[in-house]
């Protein structure tokens, strides 16, 4: 098997189980609390930055041109969603820019961020693909179910339609050959390290979509500051 089938098949039950949490199943049916979608959006919008930081470093390591420019592409891609949030759901559901501005990274956002940044700028390249790699391919999945299911005037259609569209497709099936390609040079040690870090931030994935739904902040904290 390619790396990519196998790190799948591997973590086959945690995709389903982020699958079927609430906010997702919720989100399909068009029922999901409109609290708890801007919660997740103004949440998605500070972790897209991260997110876009890890894949410029990425770019920086990636072994031929191809990769380079595709990761320094995704890095700017994920900069402008991160900005049409602002100007999109944002505006269409009543966040203003004092709420964003006011809403710190809560507990899972600020751990996935860390964790996708440290990786990228202490690992190897192929180690620093594979953390990447299920915020690409479980929201292409997730996206994909989702659109199959999605009752009709859908009030979440958009985003709905933003990840399971045809270029964020085209985008997740080009990152699995640029790591199924780096994966078949790696040695055993260096794909166990590529198998831990997809697997984290696959477990990471699933407790975002739940702090969303269950709307968790620092509770307390703010207290004690």
């Amino acid at each position: 098997m390619t790396f990519s089938q196998e790190v799948w098949q591997n973590n086959l039950a945690l995709y389903e189980a982020t699958l079927n949490l609430p906010f997702n199943q919720q989100l399909a049916n068009g029922t999901l609390d409109k609290e708890a979608f801007c919660h997740y959006v103004i949440q998605d919008a500070h972790y897209l930055l991260a997110y876009g930081k890890a894949l410029a470093i990425c770019s920086a390591k990636a072994h031929d041109s191809d990769a380079v420019i595709f990761f320094a592409k995704a890095a700017e891609t994920a900069i402008v969603v991160e900005r049409l949030l602002h100007n999109g759901f944002m505006q269409e559901f009543g966040i203003s820019k004092q709420d964003f501005e006011n809403t710190p990274l809560t507990l899972a956002c600020h751990h996935y961020a860390s964790y996708l940044q440290a990786t990228a700028w202490s690992e190897s390249y192929p180690v620093v693909l594979a953390s990447l790699l299920p915020c690409y391919w479980i929201y292409a999945q997730v996206g994909k179910d989702i659109f199959d299911k999605s009752v009709p005037n859908n009030p979440y259609q958009a985003w709905i339609d933003t990840y399971a569209g045809e270029e964020f497709q085209q985008a997740v099936a080009q990152v699995l050959t640029i790591i199924d390609k780096v994966a078949a040079t790696c040695n055993e040690l260096t794909l166990q390290k590529m198998h831990e870090a997809y697997t984290t931030s696959a477990k990471l994935e699933w407790l975002f979509w739940d702090s969303a739904f269950e709307k968790r902040q620092w509770l307390g904290l703010d207290k004690l500051t």
